[in-house]
């Protein structure tokens, strides 16, 4: 896994260009803080916007993921759904074909991170669960499992789909 305070986060990319602010979003997560329900939250906002835009992944997306996932396995606290969301569509976004080859130096980090995701799940599954948090943490177990196209439909899942697939219209 990367460290924090590494250099290197200037030289690995997000949406916006180099990505030496990341380690200081990273370690923001850091601090104690339940689900936040609201989009615009930080640092939530911008790790969003910075290393998964509009589902395009970027090097430091990928450096990225091992610590948050890391987080999610050490918080005993309720966590947001994003623990789980942002990694899966980051590695969603690479196994589309929407982000660059992962650098060799971060790969084994990178993997051992995805599939550590089922640990995290089951680690926070006696939460309290939002329908978000539900969606996240199924497209988190099928990214992990190596079903990208599930995680993907799971994470695009809205009221009005699955009111559809449950009344079987799928006209």
């Amino acid at each position: 896994m990367l460290p924090l305070d590494n250099k290197r986060w200037g030289e690995l990319r997000h949406c916006y260009g180099p990505a030496a602010d990341t380690p200081t979003l990273l370690r923001a997560l850091d601090l104690p803080a339940g689900p936040d329900l609201s989009p615009d939250a930080e640092p939530w906002f911008s790790l969003w916007s910075s290393l998964c835009h509009q589902g395009d992944a970027y090097t430091a997306s990928y450096a990225a993921v091992p610590h948050i996932v890391r987080i999610g396995l050490a918080t005993t606290a309720p966590i947001d759904f994003s623990f789980y969301q942002l990694p899966a569509s980051i590695e969603i976004a690479r196994m589309t074909g929407r982000g660059p080859e992962i650098p060799a130096d971060l790969e084994e980090a990178y993997h051992h991170a995805i599939a550590s995701m089922t640990d995290c799940v089951s680690l926070h599954r006696h939460e309290t669960w939002s329908r978000s948090m539900l969606l996240s943490a199924g497209a988190a177990q099928a990214v992990a499992k190596g079903h990208i196209d599930i995680a993907e439909a799971l994470l695009n899942l809205d009221d009005d789909i699955i009111a559809r697939i449950n009344n079987f219209d799928f006209d």
